[in-house]
């Protein structure tokens, strides 16, 4: 297999569903490695039957995005196997609950803060040296409208992501100088099982589905790209 991703080597969080999947699948079929991170095995294993069916190739790595300490050995276990790390694709994520923010339960607020948040950090902690090893390491974080919106009721989501926003584009502009280049993306609406979770009575026919973004993901990780530190909205077309 050739493509614009050959011979890369991509680490996808949120791999087995929705947005993640979807870039899993279209990095796969560019020629990447992709190391696919979630939580449910069989989950992980159908993501990985499409991937051989169009001739690509996975590693699976199950594992629980707060377990912090699992995510320094996920990076010591890229280093030890192949010595970089090309692409990162944060891309794990939680809803929390929709309610007013003094009705938020501490559990439920260190539970998201600990996906969305942390475990993004502890992302970056552990694959930093990775991309430096990289000739052209790309990280690409998944963000969302909400964490500038502020709307009633979100308040656990929305504050998550500006504090995912806050910490992608200092680590950016941290390596301006260096060849990485590091963006977020804000899918907008997109046809994924947190969306129907959060918008029950919505028509998902209506809205974009998670093959639709593929293409920007691709963009952001290829080699060539050059711009850093920015929040890229996915554009239908």
């Amino acid at each position: 297999m050739t493509g614009r991703l050959e011979n890369r080597l991509a680490l996808v969080t949120g791999a087995s569903r929705g947005i993640g999947r979807a870039v899993a699948l279209a990095m796969a079929a560019e020629g990447a490695h992709v190391i696919l991170v979630a939580r449910t095995v069989g989950a992980l294993e159908e993501v990985d039957d499409e991937i051989q069916k169009i001739g690509g190739k996975a590693t699976l790595v199950p594992l629980d995005l707060k377990d912090l300490d699992a995510i320094d050995r996920l990076g010591g276990m890229v280093y030890e196997r192949w010595g970089k790390l090309d692409i990162l694709v944060g891309n794990a994520g939680l809803l929390g609950i929709l309610t007013p923010v003094n009705h938020i339960e501490p559990k439920e607020w260190d539970q998201v803060l600990a996906v969305n948040v942390t475990a993004n950090y502890r992302l970056i902690r552990s694959m930093d040296p990775l991309l430096r090893r990289s000739d052209a390491g790309r990280a690409i974080f998944v963000t969302s409208g909400a964490a500038d919106k502020c709307k009633p009721f979100w308040g656990i989501y929305s504050a998550t992501k500006a504090a995912l926003n806050g910490i992608v584009k200092t680590w950016a502009h941290e390596n301006e100088k260096t060849p990485m280049r590091i963006n977020l993306v804000s899918p907008g609406p997109v046809a994924t099982a947190m969306r129907a979770k959060a918008m029950p009575g919505e028509d998902p026919a209506t809205l974009p589905r998670p093959a639709e973004l593929a293409p920007l993901f691709l963009k952001l990780a290829s080699p060539d790209y050059d711009r850093t530190g920015e929040i890229v909205a996915f554009e239908r077309r």
